[in-house]
């Protein structure tokens, strides 16, 4: 059975590709699918993203496909970035300017007040315009500066305390246990493997 994952983020394929690996899918990458471009993200929140882009992958691929909206909302900037945090400081910033420009914003800001959530939508759509939405948060703070090599986006700076290092510090499978993508992905896993969502997913995904 295949199904598509909408994003051309290579990290975030990557943890899909992780979370997915004991369900029988075929997953193709949007690039895989011939998809390079995607609709701009104006939704209101991290659902309406991901049902933007979920819908619009699985009609140009004829497939099912599975994306996610996520972002870092942080206490002391009253929940910012949000659904902005991919553009957060200005369009065509590298992931390190944009982590530089949360940190210039939070300087001074004591540890007790550094906390942050990191929260996901998954959303899972079919050609014939079927929609179902996962959900996924995980709560941490953001550090003074950068530690780890790994993860992407604002993972170096996000210390997660279940795990007591940053996203990028972490294994793959140790981020994908607590993230919030995974936790999202993890539900979705969850739903396609009860009798409902077996049902379902024979039905909707085509198989290979």
């Amino acid at each position: 059975m295949k199904l598509v994952i909408a994003t051309s983020n290579v990290g975030k394929v990557r943890e899909f590709r992780e979370a997915l690996a004991g369900l029988n899918l075929v997953l193709l990458s949007a690039a895989d699918a011939g998809i390079e471009a995607f609709p701009e993200e104006t939704g209101a929140s991290y659902e309406e993203n991901a049902l933007l882009k979920a819908g619009f992958v699985s009609l140009k691929a004829k497939l099912p496909a599975l994306a996610d909206d996520s972002g870092l909302e942080v206490d002391a900037l009253s929940g910012q970035p949000g659904v902005y945090s991919a553009r957060f400081g200005g369009a065509g910033l590298s992931d390190g300017e944009r982590t530089a420009y949360l940190l210039d914003l939070m300087a001074g800001v004591p540890r007790a007040g550094r906390g942050a959530s990191f929260l996901a939508s998954v959303v899972l759509a079919t050609p014939g315009g079927e929609m179902v939405t996962f959900r996924g948060e995980c709560r941490g703070e953001v550090l003074t500066g950068p530690r780890g090599e790994g993860g992407f986006g604002y993972d170096p700076v996000f210390y997660s305390t279940e795990l007591r290092k940053t996203f990028a510090e972490a294994t793959l499978e140790e981020k994908r246990k607590v993230s919030h993508r995974g936790r999202a992905l993890e539900a979705f896993v969850n739903w396609a493997l009860t009798p409902a969502g077996k049902r379902t997913m024979q039905n909707l995904v085509p198989r290979s």
